[in-house]
């Protein structure tokens, strides 16, 4: 039987081996045996694993991007879109797309590349947020540092496991609310 795959295959692979064992995991071999092809197949879209990990740093940025600015443009009410991507962070855990988060930012710890895509990531992410607060009636500085800490509370709950699911479910309430709606009544 001969297999055929695209590139996204062999990327989309990729991520899962990132998300399970970071960077180093992702060997050309492996990555092939996965996906029950020989390596050659590889050679047929990529010229090397340097080229398969730029590859995928530009898939990330550009699937994130798209993502953030979907998310962001869904709803006209900014309190609606701000408790909508809260929902998302909270109630609506993604476990493979938190995983390759953390993977692909414990990767950036090690490679320039992978610290650039995140940094455009991140201002992406960052300014998006910080509309929404502006919207608000939110001066400049004020809405940025507000959409600092929206996306540091998103992000910095996903890794905290404390306590019984209804007490977190109450805090995360509380958080929601002193994020969000104490901005829309300013």
């Amino acid at each position: 039987m001969n297999i055929k795959l695209l590139p996204e295959d062999w990327i989309n692979e990729a991520f899962a081996m990132l998300a399970e064992g970071g960077v180093d995991s992702i060997k050309i071999e492996v990555l092939a045996k996965r996906l029950n092809v020989t390596k050659g197949g590889f050679y047929w879209h990529f010229k090397n694993r340097g080229d398969l990990l730029e590859r995928m740093l530009e898939h990330w940025c550009q699937r994130r991007i798209e993502t953030i600015r979907g998310q962001v443009a869904r709803e006209t009410d900014p309190v609606a879109t701000l408790n909508y991507l809260l929902g998302l962070y909270t109630d609506q855990t993604n476990p493979r797309g938190n995983a390759i988060e953390l993977a692909v930012r414990s990767w950036a710890r090690q490679s320039e590349a992978a610290a650039a895509t995140i940094a455009v990531v991140d201002r992406e992410r960052l300014a998006a947020v910080a509309g929404l607060f502006r919207s608000l009636g939110c001066a400049d500085a004020e809405a940025e540092a507000r959409a600092y800490l929206f996306y540091s509370y998103c992000f910095g709950q996903s890794l905290l496991a404390v306590g019984h699911q209804d007490e977190l479910d109450q805090i995360r309430l509380l958080c929601g609310r002193l994020l969000v709606t104490d901005s829309a009544h300013k």
